[in-house]
């Protein structure tokens, strides 16, 4: 049964984070929602390491149509939740919708997929994640952890509906994991 799927980004999201679902998703035969904070065309970036680098270097990417603004989404209407990573969580969580729609998804006890620094959603709208066991880029752990998560420094971890990922390096792992609870 084909399912909907509401991937949520912006610009500056990393580009493999929001491509790989994107088509994943679809090659499964499923939909896939891409939402911004305005519907409009998405400015994604791509991420490496540098040698001698503490820190990820970022250069322009791809560009992706949003299907739907935040404003427009209504999370009953979908099946899942893919929170992409990158930059993107860092101004788009602030977009007075997003934590409706991250809260409505996670109430509801849908799939709920977060890669990298996805996981800033879960922040900003409030989500109680106390006995919950979930990863995301290490610089982010402070915050998951002062919601109430057990973080893994591990690549990929599933905890009943909740897929989590550090990167987009563990996209194959993540996809597969998420597309099993879904």
């Amino acid at each position: 049964m084909s399912k909907r799927v509401l991937l949520m980004t912006g610009d500056g999201g990393e580009a493999l984070e929001v491509f790989y679902p994107y088509y994943r998703v679809q090659e499964a035969g499923h939909t896939v929602v891409l939402a911004a904070p305005r519907k409009k065309t998405v400015h994604t970036v791509i991420h490496d390491r540098e040698p001698d680098w503490d820190i990820s270097t970022e250069k322009p990417g791809y560009r992706i149509e949003a299907d739907a603004a935040y404003a427009d989404v209504r999370p009953e209407e979908f099946d899942a939740l893919i929170l992409s990573g990158g930059r993107a969580p860092e101004y788009a969580r602030l977009d007075e919708h997003a934590p409706r729609i991250v809260r409505a998804f996670w109430e509801s006890g849908k799939p709920v997929g977060a890669i990298c620094h996805g996981g800033l959603f879960f922040v900003a709208a409030g989500i109680d994640l106390t006995g919950r066991t979930l990863t995301a880029t290490r610089g982010i752990r402070p915050e998951l952890e002062r919601l109430g998560a057990r973080y893994l420094s591990e690549r990929v971890v599933v905890n009943r509906n909740l897929v989590t990922a550090q990167s987009w390096r563990d996209l194959p792992g993540f996809m597969r994991e998420f597309m099993r609870v879904l």
